[in-house]
C-alpha cells in the first residue's frame, strides 16, 4: 500500500514562516485559496486533492481574531475534503493568557479555543512556548509543545561566566531555570504586581545582578511595559549589559518605542509572529527548522521528545 501523502498549507497570519518551513522540508506549500466576502466573512478552498493525505496547517492565532477563525475554517475544510490526518501547527497560540478563572464572571478562553480547534476537526496540535504549560491538558487530542530555548541556542556564545538569567515574573521561573542551567548562570526573579491588564509594577528583585550581564527570558512581549520596567529595575540594581530572549513578539501599542528608549543591548525574538515593524535593537531568529523537524517526525510517527528542550528538575 502506498504511503500517505504529506502536504503542508499556510493560512495568512505568517506566510513567511510557512515558506521557510516548506523550504527546510524541501516541499512546496500546498495550494489553498483564501477569500473574504465584502463584509469580511472568510472563504477557504483547497486547490488540490487532499483525500487520504497527512495535512499540516501552519497558522498563528495572534490578533486579529480573523487568524483564529481562518485556522478553524481551514481545518474544517480539510476534514470535509477527507484528509486522513489534520495537524494544526500553531507557532503562536493566542488567547493563552486567559487560562484560569482568576476572578468572577470571566471566560477561560484558552479552554474555549482548545475546544474550537478540536471540534473543527484537528487530530493533533504542534505549538511553541505556551503562556501556561497546563493548557496542554485542555486538549483531548495529541499535543506537542516545543520550547523556544532551542531556537535561541546560537546566542548563548555571547555570554561570559559572570552572568544571570532573569525571569520577569514568578510564572516564568521554570523557563528561566532551563536557560540558567544551559548557561551555568545564576537565576534571578522579578516580583511584580499587575493592578490591571497590560500594566505591571516591579516590587523587588530576588537575586544578585550587580556587576553582571543579564538575559531576560519570557514567552511573549506585548506592550513591553513589564519588559521596560524590568530593564529599569535591573539597571538600578547595578546590572551591566542587558539582553532579552522572547519567543513571541506581539509588540502592540507603544512596545517598539519602549524597547528603543530602553537600555537593552539586544532583544532576540523568534518569527512565530510576523513583525510589521522592527527595531535595530531587535534580532529575529527563525523557528522554521524546529517546526520543520517536528512536522517531519510527526509524519513519520517518530518521537520528537528531543525537541522538548526544557529543564525537567
Amino acid at each position: 500500500m502506498a504511503q500517505t501523502e504529506f502536504k503542508i498549507f499556510s493560512g495568512s497570519s505568517n506566510l513567511p514562516l510557512a515558506q521557510k518551513i516548506a523550504k527546510v522540508l524541501n516541499l512546496p506549500l500546498g495550494s489553498v485559496e483564501l477569500k473574504r466576502f465584502s463584509d469580511g466573512e472568510i472563504w477557504v478552498k483547497y486547490g488540490e486533492n487532499i483525500r487520504g493525505s497527512d495535512v499540516f496547517i501552519i497558522q498563528s492565532t495572534n490578533p486579529p481574531s480573523d487568524n483564529l477563525i481562518e485556522l478553524l475554517i481551514m481545518v474544517d475544510a480539510a476534514k470535509r475534503a477527507s484528509a486522513k490526518r489534520i495537524t494544526a501547527v500553531i507557532p503562536y497560540f493566542g488567547y493563552s493568557r486567559q487560562d484560569r478563572k482568576d476572578q468572577p464572571r470571566v471566560s477561560i478562553t484558552a479552554k474555549l479555543v482548545a475546544n474550537l480547534i478540536t471540534v473543527a476537526g484537528a487530530d493533533r496540535v504542534i505549538t511553541m512556548d505556551l503562556h501556561a504549560a497546563q493548557i496542554q491538558g485542555f486538549f483531548d487530542i495529541p499535543f506537542d509543545h516545543l520550547y523556544g530555548s532551542s531556537v535561541f541556542g546560537k546566542i548563548f556564545d555571547k555570554f561570559g561566566s559572570n552572568f544571570a538569567v532573569v525571569s520577569p515574573d514568578v510564572g516564568g521561573i521554570k523557563m528561566a531555570r532551563s536557560y540558567a542551567k544551559r548557561l551555568h548562570a545564576d537565576l534571578v526573579v522579578i516580583d511584580k504586581r499587575r493592578p490591571k491588564q497590560n500594566l505591571a509594577e516591579v516590587v523587588h528583585i530576588i537575586g544578585e545582578v550587580n556587576g553582571k550581564d543579564v538575559l531576560i527570558v519570557d514567552d511573549l512581549i506585548d506592550t513591553a511595559g513589564t519588559f521596560a520596567g524590568a530593564i529599569d529595575a535591573l539597571k538600578k540594581k547595578g546590572a551591566k549589559e542587558i539582553y532579552g530572549a522572547v519567543t513571541h513578539p506581539l509588540l502592540s501599542g507603544p512596545a517598539l518605542e519602549r524597547i528603543n528608549n530602553s537600555e537593552i543591548k539586544q532583544l532576540f525574538v523568534s518569527d512565530t509572529i510576523s513583525l510589521k515593524e522592527n527595531s535595530e535593537k531587535i534580532e529575529i531568529i527563525s523557528a522554521a527548522e524546529i517546526f520543520a523537524e517536528a512536522i517531519a517526525r510527526t509524519y513519520n510517527n517518530e518521537s520528537i521528545s528531543s525537541l522538548f528542550d526544557i529543564d525537567k528538575s
